[in-house]
């Protein structure tokens, strides 16, 4: 699978901003999208299977991820346990350069979604998580 880079970045906001936009902010989304895809092209010649495989370890999954442009800690540990769960790659250690998310049977986030029902259980989740921060920011 590989990427190629548009050449015309006012074209690429403009797909984004119909239906079905890729994000409700299509501008600020098209360049994310953009320098994401710029750096796939620089580091791994485009091609973005490169980033998961020839690895050593999980943790060398979750450094590179990391490096890309966009992702945080979080979404680094949350793909890390996507790839693992959804794609098969585990390199060793895997599980814990993905945190909690990297734990089986648990509805956390995107890496946990595979149906309609796992969907709904993550959302649930969330929002459990939500409400515990808000009872907790009232309380104290």
């Amino acid at each position: 699978m590989s990427l190629s880079l548009a050449q015309d970045a006012d074209a690429d906001v403009l797909l984004d901003r119909d239906p079905p936009a890729l994000h409700r902010y299509p501008r600020s989304m098209a360049q994310r999208v953009q320098a994401l895809a710029a750096a796939v092209l620089e580091g791994y010649d485009g091609d973005v299977t490169a980033i998961w495989t020839g690895l050593d370890s999980g943790r060398e999954l979750f450094r590179r991820l990391a490096a890309l442009p966009g992702f945080g800690s979080q979404k680094a540990q949350i793909c890390t346990a996507l790839l693992g769960k959804q794609r098969g790659v585990t390199p060793p250690g895997r599980r814990e350069a993905a945190g909690d998310y990297g734990e089986d049977g648990v509805h956390r986030s995107a890496a946990d979604v595979v149906d309609a029902e796992s969907l709904v259980r993550v959302r649930e989740y969330k929002q459990a998580i939500k409400a515990s921060a808000g009872n907790t920011a009232t309380k104290g």
